[in-house]
């Protein structure tokens, strides 16, 4: 992913986004994410929403893993819609106490290289100009949000790559159709105005427990300077 103003001849990013750890997908699926992810070896490790399906009380052990993931410049993350749905105030309390640290509508900057910005779910109180101000106009954004149409105010803003999940791609045929009539992209890369906008199609799976034309998603991304 070429970007202008980028700190660093070339910077490693990983991607996991709507993971759904809950009744189906459980500390197991969670240790072998953490694992692949690990092996990557990335300088940034970050989680674009719905994290989490189930009550905190429940599902504290099938997240434990994550405690050991591993990424030289840490993990961030945002919500997603999903976290708003089992008491989103407590699920972020615990994500801080695996060493994940959550953007909600604000930004850093990361190893000198480019800014980070996370914005909460679209559903809830995203904050697309709160998140931005005061960001070094001498630096490129790199936006974490979990729908994809958020990119509808990033674009404008000068946001120069915007990662999102929510679609699943889709999850089941021909839902990746109908996905395009809310959501600018449904998988994968696109250009909309100066923005490069990414979408996964999700690193779980949401309802039945299959995929159809779709994929499970861990995306390692190199930004290199343009």
């Amino acid at each position: 992913m070429p970007l202008e103003k980028l700190g660093v001849d070339a910077y490693r990013v990983v991607q996991l986004t709507d993971v759904h750890i809950g009744n189906m997908l459980g500390r197991e699926f969670a240790e072998r994410v953490v694992r692949q992810v690990n092996e990557l070896a990335p300088d940034l490790v970050v989680i674009t929403g719905d994290f989490i399906d189930g009550r905190l009380s429940e599902l504290q052990p099938h997240v434990e893993p994550f405690r050991e993931l591993r990424a030289r410049d840490g993990v961030y993350a945002v919500t997603g819609n999903h976290e708003y749905y089992w008491n989103a105030g407590l699920w972020l309390e615990h994500l801080r106490s695996l060493g994940i640290r959550v953007l909600r509508n604000e930004h850093v900057t990361v190893a000198g290289a480019f800014q980070l910005a996370g914005v909460d779910d679209v559903t809830a109180n995203e904050d697309v100009p709160r998140a931005l101000r005061g960001r070094d106009p001498s630096l490129p954004v790199v936006l974490l949000a979990h729908h994809p149409r958020t990119v509808a105010r990033a674009a404008p803003a000068g946001v120069d790559l915007q990662l999102s999940g929510h679609t699943h791609g889709g999850q089941l045929l021909p839902l990746g159709w109908l996905i395009r009539l809310f959501e600018p992209k449904a998988a994968g890369l696109a250009r909309i105005g100066g923005t490069w906008l990414y979408v996964s199609e999700g690193t779980g799976f949401w309802g039945p427990p299959l995929r159809v034309g779709t994929t499970q998603e861990i995306t390692a991304i190199t930004l290199r300077r343009a």
